[in-house]
């Protein structure tokens, strides 16, 4: 990428950094066109879902590919809180990673450290793919330590709990609520609407405020997006492809009486 060419994750940053939200939709298959299309569209960033989806490793690298030139951050959740499972997504040009179930101070840190380079981390220097799709390699290492997004996912009981620990580790960017896993974990069974997850939200707010953390959590209409800015949330995961076909699908076909599949749901 040439060097006159800002950084999307730059400016993503910068957005946050300003108090701005970020909107992101979701990537469950391996499509470099979709990916493509999406990024055209107006989102903040593609949020490219291996913990659920069908992605694989040359599925995120040929997908990355398809949305250079354009101003949009590829941000990928691996299966599973690990350091290799951060390596193989940064190393295929993600600009940020999504680290699923972080529930206690240790994988905070350890999620930090996955996303950057020694001494600051434990990220291995093997970047070369990461670095035919962004900055030159002379400048990549700086770059990545710098602005690499980490953002890790609240979304059970223990999390809840060490809320106070994670809020504070130094590095990390965004707390994002996984309300639903949240909801299962607390007895809900999915349930947006028990009063107990409502206070298990506001109190993990309160506290990623207090540190300083963006926030970020899953919503499903613009109205939903105002209404939780209104509550201090910044990063926000939208629908999935599948869930937008759908609505253009209903959207064209409802009215014909011809729609006969409301489709899947955003995993969280």
């Amino acid at each position: 990428m040439p060097t006159h060419i800002q950084n999307p994750v730059v400016r993503l940053r910068r957005r946050l950094a300003d108090g701005e939200i970020a909107i992101g939709a979701v990537v469950m298959m391996n499509s470099p066109e979709m990916a493509a299309h999406l990024a055209s569209q107006g989102f903040d960033f593609l949020w490219f879902e291996m913990e659920h989806g069908s992605i694989t490793r040359e599925g995120l690298r040929n997908m990355i590919l398809a949305t250079r030139g354009l101003d949009i951050t590829p941000i990928a959740r691996p299966p599973v809180n690990e350091l290799w499972t951060a390596k193989v997504a940064l190393d295929q040009g993600s600009l940020g990673i999504i680290f699923p179930f972080t529930s206690t101070p240790g994988l905070a840190q350890q999620a930090v450290a996955a996303c950057k380079y020694p001494p600051n981390g434990l990220r291995g220097s093997g970047a070369y793919l990461s670095q035919l799709r962004w900055p030159p390699a002379k400048e990549y290492y700086d770059f990545a330590d710098q602005n690499i997004l980490v953002v890790a996912m609240v979304e059970d009981r223990a999390g809840l709990e060490n809320i106070e620990a994670i809020a504070a580790t130094p590095g990390l960017d965004v707390i994002f609520i996984g309300t639903s896993d949240l909801s299962f974990s607390l007895g809900f069974r999915g349930d947006q609407t028990d009063p107990k997850l409502a206070e298990a939200v506001a109190h993990i707010v309160s506290v990623a405020k207090r540190h300083g953390k963006v926030l970020g959590r899953p919503a499903g209409t613009a109205e939903d997006i105002e209404k939780y800015r209104q509550q201090g949330f910044q990063f926000f995961m939208t629908a999935t492809e599948l869930e937008l076909v759908t609505a253009g699908a209903a959207k064209l076909l409802g009215p014909l009486g011809r729609h006969t599949s409301a489709g899947p749901t955003t995993p969280v």
